[in-house]
């Protein structure tokens, strides 16, 4: 597994075990396997695993982090969860302590290695009125001093955002002082957002000029949605939603070039998000071992080569 840089917290496996597969999101698992992905993600040399509260009923995402480590202690490994902060909250300071609290009991944990807001920001002094997204203001006034704080109390070693709001906002957010120290933004072969793009048509992700603009202001990547949520595998292996059905059958000619290329398109599309300039680790959606060993063999592969790159540029 390749070792590559994470900024402020050191190094990270190029690949991240991600909650929504385990924690059920993404398709039907149970608690066992869900347990033993985990195990097995860090056998393969996985050293950083990424969850949220809301990844699955019943915080279960973080549940099945907890009981694997409890199993099978590795203290080395860094983990990263979430607080949805919408301006729904008179209390943004309480309820990111609070919700870290909990995640810490759930996970077994004294600290988080990583701590993101997983609400989607919008500009400052912005007519948009997208529910349950983060205002730019109470992002500067409320979010980053509580980050700052529970850093201090050692807490958390770091934090971030869910990169994949509103571009002017998180250019800004990239450019301030001070600086996330990681943002999760969507990179994948068709650049597709499926439902995670929430603001109609008032603008559009520019999740390309995001990547670049976080490697500019040293920022490390956590890729997402290199599969589209499912879009470039080769079936949807749930019921998809209406973006989700709308990006699979936009990528027929992705898996097409898979298959000329003698690759799964989810082996494809993993080598892709891992190739990406500024991309510090790709987080994973598998639900179980057989997806994980997947797409571990699909790093094992390494980059793309120049042709293969070019083949996908021209399908964009």
């Amino acid at each position: 597994m390749e070792i590559r840089d994470f900024g402020q917290l050191g190094p990270v496996s190029a690949l991240t075990l991600g909650g929504g597969g385990i924690g059920g999101v993404l398709g039907p698992t149970d608690r066992a396997e869900a347990v033993a992905t985990v195990h097995a993600a860090i056998e393969a040399g996985i050293t950083s695993l990424d969850v949220a509260p809301t990844y699955g009923p019943d915080n279960e995402a973080e549940q099945v982090v907890g009981a694997a480590l409890r199993a099978r202690p590795a203290p080395e490994v860094m983990i990263t969860t979430k607080v949805e902060l919408p301006d729904e909250y008179d209390d943004l300071p309480g309820r990111m302590r609070s919700s870290l609290e909990a995640s810490l009991a759930r996970l077994g944990r004294d600290h988080l290695d990583l701590f993101l807001a997983h609400s989607q920001l919008r500009p400052a002094a912005s007519e948009l009125t997208v529910p349950r997204t983060l205002g730019w203001e109470r992002y500067v006034d409320d979010v980053v001093p509580t980050f700052v704080r529970l850093q201090e109390e050692g807490l958390i070693r770091g934090w971030g955002l869910t990169a994949v709001g509103y571009p002017p906002a998180i250019l800004a957010a990239l450019a301030a002082e001070p600086r996330p120290y990681a943002a999760q933004m969507v990179v994948n072969a068709l650049d597709l957002s499926g439902d995670m793009w929430i603001f109609g048509d008032a603008g559009e992700p520019q999740n390309p000029t995001l990547v670049a603009a976080a490697a500019d202001a040293g920022v490390p990547v956590m890729a997402i949605r290199a599969v589209a949520s499912g879009a470039l595998t080769d079936q949807l292996d749930r019921e998809p939603n209406a973006p989700t059905r709308e990006d699979y059958d936009r990528a027929a000619g992705f898996r097409a070039l898979a298959a000329d290329l003698g690759q799964t398109p989810a082996t494809l599309a993993h080598r892709y998000a891992l190739s990406v300039p500024g991309v510090a680790t790709v987080v994973l959606g598998v639900k179980n071992r057989t997806e994980l060993a997947e797409v571990v063999a699909a790093e094992a592969a390494g980059p793309l080569s120049e042709a293969e790159w070019q083949a996908i540029i021209k399908l964009c």
